[in-house]
């Protein structure tokens, strides 16, 4: 409801309830002839009288009487939904909507999410992961993490990480047997790759820059790209954190590390508005935490 109209609506009522226009205008600090042209205004958009007016008083007609208890009810929903934004303003709390790449369930989101529920016993976490282009003003979505800011002038994007890429292969796969793996060793297997990951590598010495052999196998789901390589299908390029189990195991091995590939960076993404809510904030201060300790 608009200031206005509240304003509006604030008037009437309290010309009723006082019983004066000249009591109410004390009360409201505005004028008596205000107050008037505030009334008068109020019965012709109505279209009927809604005072009896007298010398001593003022007293409702069936229509003001009717329109009275429609205010103090607007009034009421005014005054409610003022308080509960004020609340999610200035407490986490409601149900926050969270967007990320499918990559990202693997377990990256495990705590922070876990530090916002235990934090904050109002808020609700709904996450949806996609690796394709959400809407999030037709989605309504509070949050979304993506690898790259898009080019959207109604989003703001806050960097969260930034985190390494890896050349990576299975323990069992051909090129594992091998002492000491060139770019040149490659070129006899299978490459996959995500069909939005294909940076150049940069020579850690040299500082020469070349590219990977032509990918054999592309997708557009990072959790298969890897699913595919511990499936011994060939090599890919894949986000450090998200291997990191296998390769502490062993079960991945990192290949040509005399190649540098560059960093990928993690953004959180909201809607272009004024301010945020404080379930958003408490999300992306979370988020920010979590992945900075990775």
């Amino acid at each position: 409801m608009s200031d206005k109209l509240t304003k509006t609506l604030n008037i009437f009522v309290r010309t009723v309830q006082t019983g004066s226009m000249s009591k109410a205008a004390a009360d409201l600090l505005m004028t008596t002839s205000a107050i008037s042209q505030q009334i008068k205004q109020i019965e012709q958009d109505v279209g009927l009288s809604l005072f009896n007016r007298s010398p001593r008083e003022l007293t409702l007609t069936e229509a003001g009487e009717l329109y009275y208890q429609s205010c103090l009810q607007m009034l009421a929903v005014a005054t409610a939904t003022s308080e509960q934004l004020q609340h999610l303003q200035n407490c986490p709390s409601g149900q926050l909507k969270l967007a990320a790449p499918v990559g990202f369930g693997g377990g990256l989101l495990s705590e922070p999410v876990k530090h916002l529920i235990s934090q904050f016993n109002d808020i609700d976490v709904h996450l949806t992961l996609s690796d394709e282009p959400i809407d999030m003003i037709r989605t309504g979505i509070d949050l979304v993490l993506a690898i790259s800011p898009l080019e959207d002038s109604n989003l703001i994007a806050r960097q969260l990480a930034s985190w390494p890429l890896i050349l990576c292969v299975h323990k069992n796969h051909a090129l594992a047997q091998q002492p000491k793996i060139t770019l040149d060793d490659l070129k006899a297997h299978n490459r996959i790759a995500h069909i939005a990951v294909d940076p150049a590598l940069t020579h850690l010495t040299r500082g020469e820059s070349t590219t990977l052999p032509k990918a054999r196998i592309a997708i557009n789901n990072m959790q298969t790209v890897i699913q595919f390589v511990l499936d011994e299908l060939g090599y890919a390029i894949l986000p450090e954190p998200e291997v990191r189990n296998f390769l502490a195991t062993g079960e991945l091995l990192e290949i040509c590390t005399d190649w540098q590939l560059p960093h990928y960076d993690v953004f959180a993404l909201t809607p272009a508005r004024d301010t945020l809510a404080a379930k958003t904030k408490a999300a992306i201060k979370a988020l920010n935490a979590s992945f900075s300790a990775i």
